[in-house]
């Protein structure tokens, strides 16, 4: 198993935090995100980890891993940066959001799953939402699952919570087999320069959710690893002040 952490964004809902530093640089309790996310790995008894690159790369700079690069980080999201480590989605990967903690049971469990795509996904979210925005009705997205947890739709924006049984994470298990059907995918699309369907993006400013869905919608099949808690996600600058504030909060994941 292989671990690749995108860590290629210039963080700017992070406002003055992330003037000098990606995301994944920002400290809490005295260890980086990504420091937390290589030792969660580690635990985890994932060794072979690519952290990929963009915005600020020279800060990123630890031993043990491999890097790659996304040149284009500020014209291009998730999708892009992942496709920018192609040599290295050869073997079954953990994909790694750069800006989120989580436990190495979270990690392990997501990695090991036998599905041929796993996405981790929080049954829980709503004690988190209530701690990190006083509410459950903002930053709401679909994440519709079936029988035997397979994932009917995930990523639309929602205005409503209700009905919202499962929260996306950021932590997403690629098969080796699912990653040539993933990049066949990738390279049609590209090459037919079709905006993304769930979002309406363009197709170089995608996000991973517009890919999962329509990796659904062509027939892959994705599943969702149920977990409650277990995580941490730094997108704006409240987050990181409510994160540090309350350290405690942040490293043992209970609220």
């Amino acid at each position: 198993m292989r671990a690749i952490i995108l860590a290629a964004g210039s963080g700017m809902r992070m406002g003055k935090y992330t003037e000098n530093l990606p995301k994944g640089m920002l400290s809490v309790g005295g260890k980086t995100l990504i420091e937390r996310q290589l030792a969660a790995l580690r635990a985890a008894d994932i060794e072979d980890i690519i952290i990929a690159t963009g915005y600020r790369a020279e800060t990123i700079n630890y031993s043990g891993v491999t890097y790659a690069h996304n040149p284009k980080y500020a014209e291009t999201n998730m999708v892009e940066t992942l496709l920018c480590c192609r040599d290295f989605l050869n073997t079954d990967i953990l994909v790694c959001y750069s800006d989120i903690i989580y436990t190495p049971e979270l990690a392990g469990k997501t990695a090991d799953s036998e599905y041929e795509i796993a996405v981790a996904a929080d049954t829980d979210w709503r004690k988190y939402w209530n701690f990190r925005y006083g509410t459950t009705e903002t930053d709401l997205e679909t994440f519709s699952v079936g029988k035997d947890f397979k994932i009917i739709d995930i990523g639309k924006p929602l205005s409503s919570s209700e009905g919202i049984d499962y929260r996306y994470i950021g932590l997403i298990k690629f098969s080796e087999k699912a990653l040539i059907d993933m990049i066949e995918f990738y390279d049609a699309k590209k090459k037919s320069g079709q905006k993304w369907l769930q979002s309406g993006k363009e197709f170089k400013k995608g996000y991973m959710t517009d890919l999962l869905n329509e990796l659904i919608i062509s027939g892959s099949d994705v599943r969702a690893v149920p977990f409650k808690g277990g995580w941490r996600e730094f997108d704006t600058e409240r987050d990181y002040e409510l994160l540090t504030e309350s350290t405690g909060n942040a490293l043992n994941f209970e609220l």
